[in-house]
């Protein structure tokens, strides 16, 4: 004979199955973060000087004795490393956390910023700054001052956005295979309207632009961080507010505003925030690959697709992420310095075909 549960059996029962997602996750977050900070230590201390995670640590929070650090080598690590790893932190975590944020708004796990042309729109944006910016766009580079090349890197990866999401979502349902195809298309367009502009350029434009090809972090300035922080940060800050919209947004656009979900705005908040984030992060780093798909992805097989605990794992796993392959990059050739863009690549692109490979029908036209 079934027995009838009670509601207060049944919610109990459910928080108990929650919770135990939860401990998961939040046990998942706990390590990260210690993993971040280790990241954020051996990213200091690595390099072409004789300074110790444990001098680094010491220095950083004035402690001093026996492991203090040289003259020389406090100023490598204060006035060069430490802002090339607080800006690799933040650039990691808001490529991470902008791939949760598309998979979670396309209902993928093959949307990345990357890969559908996001960064192509902002990457075209921050360079008809950086050509056109003593010309044409004089009077808004003058109006904005050091804004405007993470405003115009904003602008560009919004509209690709908005793009991408017209051309592939049709009565609520997103198509995988037009959404990668109108990527692609989108990409090609911007890097057409890059090579035009990158062709007009004169040689001193040409040594900027040089940067954009593979990513960097080796123009780190404190001035790049208070330009494109803020703006990382308000499109971090932004992201656990529509976490549970992205988790109704799951069971389809319908179900979801059903349930009470303002289906809308939270699409809204979403792709304003993909695109301010990815904005700035592509302004002052360049093109970055593979971040915001290889992350999110190993998480919901760690932690599962709860974007409450995803969008706050990605942050931290972006950015440990981005600090190794820093590290590497700076490191591997040494004294010369590899783009950090091959090293995403080198272990993005096999993931990447990795999960092809799982989700091969998933792209049959």
């Amino acid at each position: 004979m079934l027995q009838r549960m009670t509601p207060e059996a049944a919610s109990s029962r459910t928080q108990q199955l929650d919770g135990d997602r939860s401990r998961r996750a939040r046990l998942a977050i706990f390590f990260l973060a210690i993993g971040l900070a280790a990241a954020f230590l051996f990213s200091l201390a690595s390099g072409a000087s004789d300074a110790s995670m444990l001098a680094v640590a010491s220095d950083l929070l004035g402690l001093g004795g026996e492991n203090a650090l040289s003259v020389r080598d406090s100023i490598i690590v204060v006035d060069v490393r430490l802002p090339r790893a607080v800006l690799g932190i933040l650039i990691g975590a808001a490529l991470a956390v902008s791939g949760a944020v598309m998979q979670g708004l396309f209902r993928n796990p093959l949307a990345d910023p990357g890969l559908v042309g996001v960064s192509a729109g902002a990457s075209l944006g921050a360079i008809s700054v950086i050509v056109l910016g003593a010309t044409s766009l004089a009077p808004i580079v003058g109006f904005l001052g050091i804004y405007t090349l993470p405003a115009a890197a904003f602008i560009g990866g919004l509209v690709s956005t908005l793009v991408l999401y017209g051309v592939a979502t049709r009565r609520g349902q997103t198509s995988v295979a037009t959404m990668l195809l109108a990527g692609i298309a989108l990409g090609a367009m911007a890097n057409a309207f890059s090579g035009l502009l990158v062709y007009l350029a004169d040689d001193r434009q040409l040594r900027d632009l040089t940067f954009w090809g593979l990513g960097s972090l080796a123009g780190a300035t404190w001035a790049k961080i208070a330009a494109a922080g803020p703006i990382i940060v308000i499109g971090l800050a932004t992201a656990p507010f529509i976490a549970r919209g992205l988790n109704g947004l799951a069971l389809g656009e319908a179900t979801a505003g059903h349930l009470g979900i303002p289906v809308q705005r939270v699409k809204s908040v979403a792709i304003v925030a993909v695109a301010a984030t990815v904005g700035a992060s592509v302004a002052v780093s360049g093109g970055i690959g593979f971040v915001g798909i290889v992350v999110p992805h190993l998480l919901r097989l760690l932690i599962g697709p709860d974007n409450r605990y995803l969008l706050p794992a990605s942050a931290l796993l972006g950015g440990c992420l981005l600090l190794l392959a820093d590290s590497v990059a700076r490191t591997i050739v040494a004294p010369a310095e590899l783009p950090i863009g091959i090293v995403t690549a080198a272990v993005g692109a096999p993931f990447f075909l990795w999960i092809l490979l799982r989700r091969r029908g998933v792209l049959d036209l």
